[in-house]
């Protein structure tokens, strides 16, 4: 039976948590979306269901976690776990706080803590805001997601605009002294009526200490950064055993590729360094903005490079663009028009890809990557061991043959990320530049 149940509102933001939870010793699964009442789940220590709530309306996005905690609550799970962006990004319509206040209620609890934090990844937050390295976050370059931005790194004004309740801080002198010092301070926001806690992290120490002062929380909000210290805490009960290693995979023979929808700044930086290596094609929705048109030529590109495989060399189809091209794309079709129009192609060239006998693939981007499993008909997702940190090999099992999925948030990952995902997996031929 599951311990821990958790939610996620995209889907490389489910398996970066799934990571970290096979990092710290849990058998984990990531489901597709909200399993059907009755269907059988499999056996893991935890169990990721992933939504595509983050841009959704906040009605809608209340809704789908709503359903998605009581699908874990029938699993068994022991506690709950509602994972969102390290960079915490939102609108102040939500989402964080709307599905963070709907899923307190259903638990029936008062309070929970907010912590973004991976030091890993350079995320910290300091005195209640958000960093990305020395500065603070909205001033970091990632500040403009096309989606959500976020230009206010003061975390706790940014959730109290989200929720009815009220929001403290449990600021970086008290999680210095560590989990009991850091337990008390929680439960004085919540005897003093705060819905929230914001607290500071900027080393895994922090993680873990507050993983500890969190052990008998309801619900635990944040980053996947804090969940590292949450296994440990099912050990001290004695109901998690030492895995030998939780994240083994069966391997799945086939032809590789990568696909890249994300435009963040990291996945721009790996692109172009993966040009130096690999077959790459930029898409060009802005020139033809058409999703079937888009994947007819792309596909038709893979034909010719897929060959190159067998030199380890992957081919690489990108719609990953600079702001400036987003911006006219946007201009010119809408937002939610030109995203769609990205995630149809490559969740059509995905398909694609999987008839021409890919079976090895790397997706840039959570919106990208929610729109290809959909399109493949994946229902899970099988963690095994990182790439880089937040991004793990997975063994997907569907409505097709079984894949290797590496679904890739889009600012995660170091810059050789394309070049080196294939030489982590057994069998696979390194690639040199």
């Amino acid at each position: 039976m599951p311990l821990l149940g958790c939610i996620a509102d995209d889907f490389t933001g489910a398996t970066d948590l799934a990571s970290m939870l096979v990092e710290h010793g849990m058998r984990t699964v990531q489901l597709i979306g909200v399993p059907a009442p009755g269907q059988p789940l499999p056996e893991a220590d935890a169990l990721v269901i992933a939504l595509k709530s983050r841009t959704a309306p906040a009605g809608e996005a209340v809704a789908q976690s709503r359903a998605a905690l009581a699908a874990l609550r029938a699993a068994g799970c022991r506690q709950f776990f509602f994972k969102y962006c390290s960079t915490f990004d939102s609108t102040d319509a939500g989402n964080i706080g709307p599905v963070a206040d709907a899923l307190l209620a259903d638990l029936g609890a008062g309070f929970a803590l907010a912590c973004p934090a991976f030091p890993a990844n350079a995320r910290s937050v300091y005195q209640g805001h958000l960093f990305v390295g020395s500065r603070l976050l909205n001033e970091s370059g990632m500040e403009n997601h096309p989606l959500t931005p976020m230009r206010d790194a003061d975390l706790v004004r940014v959730l109290a605009r989200q929720t009815s309740g009220t929001v403290g801080l449990v600021p970086y002198a008290v999680v210095e002294q560590g989990a009991e010092a850091i337990r008390a301070a929680m439960a004085a926001c919540a005897r003093e009526g705060k819905r929230y806690a914001i607290l500071d992290a900027v080393d895994e120490r922090h993680l873990h200490a507050i993983g500890a002062a969190a052990a008998e929380h309801p619900l635990i909000t944040g980053g996947s950064g804090v969940a590292m210290g949450l296994p440990a805490n099912f050990r001290r009960q004695g109901l998690l055993p030492e895995r030998a290693d939780p994240a083994a995979l069966d391997d799945v023979p086939g032809l590789a590729a990568i696909l890249a929808g994300s435009c963040s700044q990291a996945t721009l930086g790996q692109i172009a360094r993966a040009r130096e290596a690999l077959p790459t094609l930029d898409l060009d929705p802005l020139a033809t903005p058409d999703a079937a048109a888009l994947a007819s030529a792309a596909l038709a590109w893979a034909r010719e490079h897929l060959g190159a495989h067998s030199a380890g060399r992957p081919p690489l189809i990108a719609a990953s663009a600079p702001p400036e091209r987003v911006a006219a794309l946007q201009a010119r079709l809408g937002r939610a028009q030109a995203g769609a129009v990205i995630e149809a192609a490559l969740a059509t060239i995905a398909a694609g890809l999987r008839d021409l006998g890919v079976r090895r693939l790397v997706v840039a981007g959570g919106e990208t990557s929610g729109a290809v499993v959909s399109r493949l008909g994946v229902r899970s997702l099988r963690i095994g061991a990182p790439i880089d940190p937040g991004v793990p090999w997975t063994r997907a099992e569907g409505d097709g043959p079984p894949l290797l999925l590496a679904l890739k948030s889009g600012n995660f990952g170091a810059p050789d990320f394309f070049t080196k995902a294939f030489a982590r997996l057994p069998g696979a031929k390194a690639v040199h530049p």
